[in-house]
C-alpha cells in the first residue's frame, strides 16, 4: 500500500456512510406520490415527517462529536450505521405515519456522523492545505448517493415500489459497515479524556460561539437546507406535479442535479486551494443559487417570466439547466470545513466539525418544517422560495459575523 493509499483507502470507505446518508434522505424527492398515498397523508404532511430526519440528526449531532473525539473513527462510524440500517429496515416495513415517522428518527440519528467520520479522520491524518481538497472530495463521494436516489432509486420504485427503496439503502449500509471494519484502521481517541462527558458536551457547544466558527454556523443553518428542500424533497413534488412530468423523466432532471452536486464538492475545494478567497466563494455561490431558486418558480405556470414570455410555462429544459447549475454553485458550501478546522488544533476536530455539522442539519430541520407550511399556504412554488430567503438571511449573517481577517 502507497502512502497515499494509506489515507486515501479509509477515508473513501469511510464516504460510504455519506452514500448511504445521502441516498436514504432523498427517496422522498421520487416517491412522493406513493408514499403520501400508501401511508394516508399529503405532501405537506410528509414534508413535517420527513424533516424530523435532520431534526433528530441534529439532536445527536453534539454527542457525535465527542464520540469522535473520546472513541476514534471506526467504531463511531461502525455504531452509527448500525443504526441508521435499522432505521432503513423500519422506513421499508412503515404502514402508517407513525411508523415512518419512527423510521425517520432512527435514520436521522443513524446517520448524524456519516460526513463527520471522513471528514473527521482527513482533518487528523492530512495537513490543512491537503484537507481543503480532501474535504470536497469527502463531500462529492458521498453526494453520489444523490445519484442512487435519482433515476435508479426512480426505476426501483416503478418497479417495486418506494419499500424497495429502502431496503436497498439497507443493503448499501450493510456493506458499509464491512468496508469499515476491515479496511479503516482502529484510531485511538485524539486525546485522553481529561474531562467529564458532559464537559465535553458543554465545550462543544461553546465552540458554537468562537469568533473563527459562528459565521460559518449562521452560513450552513440554510446551506444544506437549500439542497434537501430542492434536491430532497420539493423537486420531485415541482417536476411531476406543477410541471406534470413523469416520475422517471423527473428522476432524469434530479439524476443531472445529483451528478452536478457530485462533481461541485471537488471543484470547489480546488478553487479554494488555488484561490483562498473563502468569504467570497461562499457567500457568492450562496446568493447565486437563491436567484436560481427564483427563477426556477419563475418558469412555473403562472410563474413571473412565463407570463412575461407569453408560456403556460417554461420548458423542462429551463428547470434541468437551473439545477445542474444549483448542483454545482451550492457546493462551495464544502469550504466552510476548511474555515472550521482551521480555527481549531486536529485534537478538537471531531468537536468543532460536529459543532458547525449541528446547525448544517438544524437548519435543515427548521427550514424543512417552514417549507411544509409555506407549501399549505401557496403550494410548492411557496415551499422552494422558502429556501431562497433562508439562503439570502444566512449568507448576509455570515458576512456580519466572520472575522476580517478570516480567508479571503
Amino acid at each position: 500500500m502507497t502512502a497515499a493509499q494509506g489515507f486515501a483507502i479509509p477515508i473513501l470507505v469511510l464516504c460510504l456512510g455519506h452514500v448511504f446518508s445521502n441516498a436514504v434522505r432523498t427517496i422522498p424527492a421520487v416517491a412522493v406520490d406513493v408514499l403520501t398515498r400508501d401511508l394516508g397523508i399529503s405532501a405537506e404532511v410528509l414534508a413535517q415527517l420527513t424533516g424530523v430526519f435532520p431534526a433528530a440528526f441534529a439532536a445527536v449531532m453534539i454527542p457525535v462529536g465527542v464520540a469522535l473525539d473520546r472513541l476514534g473513527v471506526q467504531r463511531t462510524a461502525l455504531g452509527l450505521l448500525t443504526v441508521a440500517g435499522s432505521g432503513a429496515v423500519l422506513a421499508a416495513l412503515a404502514t402508517s405515519p407513525w411508523m415512518m415517522f419512527v423510521a425517520q428518527v432512527v435514520l436521522g440519528a443513524g446517520c448524524s456522523g456519516m460526513l463527520m467520520c471522513p471528514i473527521t479522520y482527513a482533518a487528523r491524518v492530512l495537513s490543512q492545505q491537503r484537507f481543503a481538497m480532501w474535504s470536497g472530495i469527502v463531500q462529492a463521494v458521498g453526494n453520489s448517493g444523490m445519484l442512487l436516489s435519482a433515476s435508479p432509486l426512480a426505476l426501483l420504485i416503478e418497479a417495486s415500489g418506494w419499500r424497495a427503496g429502502y431496503l436497498a439503502c439497507a443493503g448499501l449500509a450493510a456493506l458499509a459497515i464491512a468496508g469499515i471494519a476491515l479496511l479503516v484502521p482502529h484510531d485511538p481517541p485524539a486525546q485522553p479524556a481529561r474531562r467529564s462527558l458532559w464537559g465535553d458536551v458543554k465545550a462543544t457547544v461553546a465552540m458554537i460561539g468562537r469568533p473563527h466558527i459562528r459565521g460559518v454556523v449562521a452560513f450552513v443553518f440554510a446551506s444544506f437546507a437549500a439542497v434537501l428542500g430542492l434536491r430532497g424533497l420539493w423537486g420531485g413534488p415541482w417536476l411531476m406535479e406543477v410541471k406534470g412530468l413523469p416520475r422517471v423523466e423527473a428522476g432524469n432532471l434530479l439524476l443531472a442535479c445529483a451528478v452536478a452536486l457530485t462533481i461541485g464538492p471537488a471543484v470547489a475545494g480546488i478553487l479554494m486551494r488555488r484561490t483562498g478567497r473563502a468569504r467570497l466563494l461562499m457567500a457568492g455561490s450562496h446568493y447565486v443559487c437563491a436567484a436560481f431558486i427564483l427563477l426556477i418558480v419563475a418558469g412555473g405556470p403562472g410563474g413571473v417570466l412565463s407570463v412575461a414570455l407569453g408560456l403556460p410555462m417554461l420548458p423542462a429544459a429551463w428547470d434541468l439547466v437551473l439545477l445542474v447549475a444549483f448542483g454545482l454553485v451550492i457546493s462551495c458550501q464544502v469550504i466552510g470545513f476548511t474555515l472550521v478546522r482551521a480555527a481549531v488544533p486536529p485534537e478538537e476536530a471531531g468537536r468543532a466539525l460536529s459543532a458547525a455539522n449541528l446547525s448544517f442539519f438544524l437548519g435543515a430541520a427548521v427550514m424543512q418544517a417552514a417549507s411544509g407550511v409555506a407549501a399549505a399556504w401557496g403550494g410548492v412554488p411557496a415551499a422552494l422560495l422558502t429556501f431562497a430567503a433562508g439562503l439570502v438571511i444566512c449568507t448576509t449573517l455570515f458576512l456580519l459575523m466572520q472575522p476580517r481577517r478570516a480567508a479571503g
